[in-house]
């Protein structure tokens, strides 16, 4: 029986799993020592709520119109997204 492979595809393997550790250490090693994550994700919140606050009925129509269709996640004054 022979083994040989007929086919014009050729299976092509790659494991990045060296790259991906490369990338994180780089990304860690360009945060400054006084990076504060929490404090960076309550700005993140904070500027979400500026997003979102103040929508006049047109940008609120359409706003809940991308939450029912799952585009957007609905936020709440004061609570993050769930």
């Amino acid at each position: 029986m022979s083994q040989e492979n007929t086919s014009p595809h050729t299976d092509f393997e790659i494991d990045l799993t060296l790259e991906e550790t490369r990338r994180r250490a780089a990304v860690m090693a360009a945060l400054e020592p006084g990076w504060d994550p929490v404090a960076a994700m309550r700005a993140e919140e904070e500027a979400y709520d500026l997003l979102y606050s103040d929508l006049d009925e047109r940008q609120r129509e359409t706003y809940d119109m991308l939450v029912a269709a799952g585009v957007l996640p609905r936020r709440e004054h004061g609570r993050a997204a769930t």
